[in-house]
């Protein structure tokens, strides 16, 4: 018969898959990108051995600098771990835990968590963390009304805001899944996403250049273990989105059915190659439009916002 889970030990899962295998969606997607450059690029596990090389350096603080700056990394950090608990990453079955919220709860975190990284940073005061908070601060409130409104079609249209019965609802049928109210809302979200992480083709997310560093200029003063959380956290908030975009919009098949050991485990490499084939669409989209002007941002993201918009209308009109 098979070791059965018990929920506490899958919703654990859940979190560790997020939390190891984040670097390595996120080595993979610079791999890809090289390649398409026609560079050699970093190994696809160089991110792990650039985060375990932060950890044994000195964490050095700004003068300036109160508690703030220590506690940001940490309470962001925190905030990307706590997602993985409401969303279907493995198992196509509620946890426990995934009823204490919904999908706009998971999304409140998120943001928390990027609010905290930017205060840390404007905690400083020096110029380009204050910079890059800024401007973080600044264009993410342009994501939060179509999160918004992504969220509210979704939930109009399966008749529930709990990420497991949506991707329930977009599981039950071909024609719950391409309902053209749906499809607007996934694109919507992918918008978000690709803007999210940085994949926009306004800034590089590995650059330092003033002009057009965003979430780069929050951290350019921290060192040693607090810029491994950082960094550790960048990629697991990404492989956080991945998950959102696929297992509750795109596809989500391929989860566990049971609480067998095996069916979870089994749903984990599943998972980790839908996360790279998106990370490989989301390379071949940055690499294939030369860097646009910072303001653009907001144009880009009014066409999610707009698009989010005419999901709900399609909605209302019959679109169901």
């Amino acid at each position: 018969m098979g070791y059965r889970l018990a929920p506490a030990e899958s919703q654990t899962l859940q979190v560790l898959t997020i939390l190891v295998f984040g670097p390595f969606v996120s080595g993979f997607i610079a791999h890809v990108e090289a390649r398409l450059q026609g560079r050699r690029g970093p190994r696809i596990l160089q991110t792990y051995y650039d985060i375990a090389k932060l950890f044994t350096k000195e964490t050095l603080v700004p003068e300036d600098a109160s508690w703030v700056f220590v506690a940001g990394p940490i309470v962001a950090f925190g905030c990307y771990l706590l997602v993985p608990l409401l969303i279907p990453v493995l198992t196509d079955f509620p946890l426990p835990l995934g009823y204490m919220g919904d999908i706009l709860g998971g999304g409140f975190i998120l943001g928390l968590g990027g609010f905290a990284v930017s205060l840390a940073g404007a905690e400083t005061n020096a110029p380009y963390a204050q910079l890059g908070s800024s401007r973080a601060m600044t264009f993410g409130a342009l994501i939060e009304p179509s999160i918004l409104f992504v969220t509210f079609t979704v939930a109009v249209i399966t008749g529930t805001d709990l990420p497991y019965f949506e991707a329930a609802a977009a599981r039950a049928s071909a024609g719950a899944a391409l309902a053209p109210a749906h499809v607007l809302a996934a694109f919507a979200f992918f918008l978000v996403v690709l803007n999210d992480t940085g994949r926009i083709p306004v800034e590089s997310p590995s650059g330092t250049i003033e002009l057009g560093m965003l979430d780069e200029g929050r951290t350019l003063e921290h060192s040693g273990p607090l810029f491994a959380l950082l960094r550790w956290g960048s990629t697991t908030k990404q492989l956080v989105l991945y998950v959102i975009l696929i297992n509750v919009f795109v596809a989500p098949w391929g989860l566990a059915g049971t609480e067998r050991l095996g069916s979870v485990l089994l749903a984990v490499p599943v998972f980790i190659g839908k996360a790279m084939l998106v990370g490989a669409v989301f390379a071949v989209i940055d690499d294939s439009f030369s860097k646009l002007r910072l303001f653009k941002i907001t144009e880009f993201m009014a066409a999610a916002f707009l698009i989010a918009v005419l999901a709900v209308l399609v909605l209302i009109l019959g679109g169901r």
